[in-house]
């Protein structure tokens, strides 16, 4: 059926930024009452005195320096700690969720992009790490509010939800179940952040990046890319997690535990899951008979800038910079399965023809998906 070529992208970027400083300023107020609330138990040893924040730290564990929110005002709220409902929320939680609405504004960019309209598509994935809303498929009402022809699903794989959507759409495309199609990865997370927990309160931003993928000279796109080849690798890890499911609708005097937000152990996390990427990029460059320094950039999952500085390293075996492998958490912070295709959107409009880049994502289930891709 011949190859198939990524032909648009487009980001929607939240309304609301929200820099260290102000997590820091909010945490730390909160923190300082919890402790002195709790002086008592804490002195006599049964909770654990809360530890405060600084920008600092946060800036020399990650590389963060802001993100965008739906709601930026709730997580800087010290006597709330959690997001209110967005702006784009609707009346009642039948109404088009603001999560598709993200979906919605990052295809029309895609779109765009790809030189077509939503009545070209006919096949609509959203694939994220969360949901707003499990029924009816989110995938389903983008379709319709994009007059898109064909069918629609939802999708899951964490930070591997952009990578893993693509290579199922472009499955799709290969055996003739669609001819283009439409990947959207719209990450809201925020409303699943522990915001009261030190060492993870900063960790997470929203947004969504779409990506039109259709079959190779059918394009108008005046900025196609090819994919040449692909990876997917799974191992199934606990070390990145949040535990809210339909459980918490039974145990309800639980919505409220740690448990049920984000959680990662982010030492252990650096020392199996880097490994693994290497690993799998390496033996992929192997098979297609490539080296690194056939590569023009390398586009890595935004978690932490030292994870993307010490995989990169090790591919390149010198120190990156912006052009080999460049960083956009510092804007956008982590945004799960977002991150590498933001990164790849903002980052590729200076590839002529016949240069190669990679795609990497890599993060939580654990999840590795690997792409080549080439201007064309």
């Amino acid at each position: 059926m011949g190859g198939v070529i990524l032909s648009g992208t487009g980001v929607f970027t939240p309304p609301d930024v929200v820099t260290n400083d102000m997590l820091v300023d909010s945490y730390n107020e909160h923190t300082e009452n919890w402790n002195r609330e709790n002086a008592a138990a804490i002195e006599a040893g049964d909770l654990k005195k809360r530890e405060l924040s600084t920008t600092a730290f946060i800036e020399k564990a990650s590389g963060i320096k802001a993100r965008y929110m739906m709601d930026g005002s709730g997580p800087t709220e010290p006597g709330r700690m959690y997001p209110y409902l967005s702006k784009l929320a609707p009346e009642t939680n039948m109404g088009t969720p603001a999560q598709v609405r993200m979906a919605y504004e990052a295809a029309m960019g895609a779109l765009e992009e790809a030189g077509l309209t939503g009545t070209d598509i006919d096949m609509v994935i959203i694939s994220a790490s969360i949901w707003e809303r499990f029924v009816p498929s989110m995938a389903t009402e983008l379709q319709q509010l994009l007059g898109a022809k064909g069918f629609a699903f939802d999708m899951s794989m964490a930070c591997s939800s952009a990578t893993f959507g693509m290579s199922t759409a472009t499955d799709a495309i290969k055996t003739g179940m669609a001819n283009k199609a439409l990947v959207v990865t719209a990450e809201y997370l925020t409303p699943a952040m522990n915001y009261e927990e030190r060492d993870g309160h900063f960790i997470f931003g929203d947004a969504a990046v779409a990506m039109v993928l259709e079959r190779e000279g059918e394009t108008v796109s005046k900025a196609p890319f090819r994919i040449n080849s692909r990876q997917l690798k799974t191992e199934f890890s606990t070390n990145i997690q949040a535990g809210f499911g339909s459980r918490v609708l039974i145990e309800r005097d639980k919505i409220d535990d740690p448990s049920q937000r984000f959680v990662q152990h982010g030492r252990t996390v650096f020392r199996e899951l880097l490994p693994m990427v290497i690993d799998l990029v390496r033996e992929h460059l192997d098979e297609i008979g490539k080296t690194v320094d056939d590569f023009k950039r390398f586009w890595l999952h935004q978690a932490n800038i030292n994870m993307n500085v010490f995989a990169t390293k090790k591919l390149l075996g010198r120190d990156p910079n912006q052009q080999d492998a460049p960083i956009i958490l510092d804007e956008f912070a982590n945004t799960a399965g977002a991150g590498c295709m933001i990164a790849f959107h903002m980052h590729k409009a200076d590839f002529k023809p016949g240069d190669l880049g990679m795609i990497c994502s890599f993060g939580a289930s654990y999840s590795i998906g690997c792409f080549v891709v080439e201007r064309q």
